[in-house]
């Protein structure tokens, strides 16, 4: 089992950037899918980011251009930077592994953009 924790969500202006982290409380082998998601209230939780083996990054289309998913190794870390942010990008960002045992899930982080 694989224990994560997210952090740096919090309140930004339109424009704003924030870089949300995920902690592993182990290591995670870089052949393991990473994903970050997003979910606002009543809607379905929708996936914005994901590194696969290799180094292969996938974006949701609206975060494209804006949203880096990215990793620290030696710190078992998980990375989001979210540059130009947008209302619309408020929400709970989950982080996720996908490992041989089954899926992991962290458990949210807040992100508001208002003005």
């Amino acid at each position: 089992q694989v224990q994560l924790v997210e952090s740096g969500g919090g309140s930004v202006q339109p424009g704003g950037s924030l870089t949300l982290s995920c902690v592993a409380d182990r290591s995670v082998p870089s052949f393991y899918t990473k994903n970050w998601y997003r979910q606002t209230l009543g809607n379905v939780r929708e996936r914005v980011a994901t590194l696969k083996i290799g180094g292969s990054r996938d974006y949701l289309d609206s975060v494209q251009g804006r949203f880096t998913i990215s990793t620290d190794d030696s710190k078992n870390t998980i990375f989001l930077q979210m540059n130009n942010l947008k209302v619309e990008d408020s929400g709970v960002y989950y982080c996720k592994i996908e490992t041989r045992a089954g899926p992991y899930w962290g458990q949210g982080t807040q992100v508001t953009v208002s003005s």
